[in-house]
């Protein structure tokens, strides 16, 4: 697929970006070369491809959850204005 230079116009326009004729010209050598190289990359045979996360064979180091602080829940709604079942209450701002 490639675009002509009045679809690149059309574009422009449509994103409010305004493009001289040699913008354009140049605009649309970048795009139908990008467009150029999804299409090679859609023409591979990747059904045996498993897919990956990452491209090279990382692992995470993780840690074990610890609980580090204590509940204080309670200490902090003791001063809000409006509290119920746990959740802070807040005026309702749309209709």
């Amino acid at each position: 697929m490639s675009l002509s230079n009045e679809q690149v116009l059309r574009v422009a326009s449509l994103a409010r970006i305004e493009l001289t004729a040699g913008e354009a010209g140049d605009t649309l050598a970048k795009l139908n070369g990008i467009l150029g190289l999804i299409e090679q990359m859609q023409a591979i045979d990747t059904s045996g491809v498993a897919p990956m996360s990452h491209p090279q064979e990382l692992s995470q180091r993780l840690r074990e959850d610890a609980v580090t602080e204590p509940d204080r829940r309670d200490d902090y709604q003791k001063t809000a204005p409006a509290v119920e079942n746990g959740l802070y209450l807040v005026p309702k701002v749309i209709e």
